[in-house]
């Protein structure tokens, strides 16, 4: 019977050297970066870089396309985002050693992408707000949200597009890092922070993963949740 058992120790081991899993962080946000990039992010060359990629999409963790001579790298979906994002709780802090350092991490604190959601405070804060409103359902013995009747009536009434016919759930709990609280992710995760984009509400910012929220972003957010949200939070 134990052959049946899935073979974790294969990805462990990938996720688990250093210049692979600084890759593989590197892409979480959901950018797609070609291999040079990458071997800058890891500091390494970039023959070893080529090698580390290569493993990475052979086991179904990153995925490649190309565009003229370049070749870009992706994860290769949200399971993958969400896997990273769980191990990051796990994982001891950076030491923070520069201002710069210090700045970059509040800001992912304050606010970020997860792949293709919101996460950090801002994500967090908006699922509790959602929580509240009754449109989400937590059940806090298994950590599963649910959509409740009347918030698929007010996700139909923003025009989300939620689908329950496709591969990827409607709606999953994310297990933020830094907050230790869970976000929303899922279908419903990507369609509000496309929507927050759409409406200005939120915008990207200089730092990798950092997003930024608007000023009329932030009525939205006190007038639609009842978040009160300044740059310090």
């Amino acid at each position: 019977m134990d052959e049946l058992i899935p073979q974790l120790h294969k990805v462990a081991s990938l996720i688990g050297d250093a210049s692979r899993a600084a890759m593989l962080l590197s892409l979480i946000g959901g950018q797609q970066l070609p291999a040079g990039d990458l071997a800058r992010k890891a500091h390494i060359s970039a023959s070893t870089a080529s090698e580390h990629l290569a493993k990475l999409v052979d086991a179904g963790l990153l995925r490649t396309r190309a565009q003229g001579r370049h070749r870009y790298y992706k994860l290769a979906n949200s399971q993958v985002a969400s896997l990273l994002e769980t191990l990051n709780v796990l994982a001891p802090p950076t030491p923070i050693r520069s201002l710069r350092q210090s700045t970059t991490m509040k800001q992912l604190h304050l606010g970020r992408t997860c792949y293709d959601h919101l996460a950090g405070t801002l994500g967090v804060e908006i699922t509790k707000a959602l929580v509240r409103s009754s449109w989400l359902e937590p059940d806090y013995q298994s950590d599963i949200l649910s959509i409740t009747p009347q918030g698929h009536k007010q996700f139909r009434i923003w025009e989300l597009g939620l689908q329950e016919n496709i591969k990827r759930p409607l709606i999953r709990s994310c297990l933020d890092w830094s907050e230790r609280r869970y976000h929303v992710a899922g279908q419903l995760g990507a369609a509000i922070t496309n929507w927050f984009f759409n409406q200005d509400w939120i915008k990207r910012g200089s730092i990798a993963r950092v997003i930024q929220v608007t000023e009329s972003g932030k009525d939205a957010l006190g007038d639609l949740f009842d978040i009160k949200w300044s740059p310090n939070n």
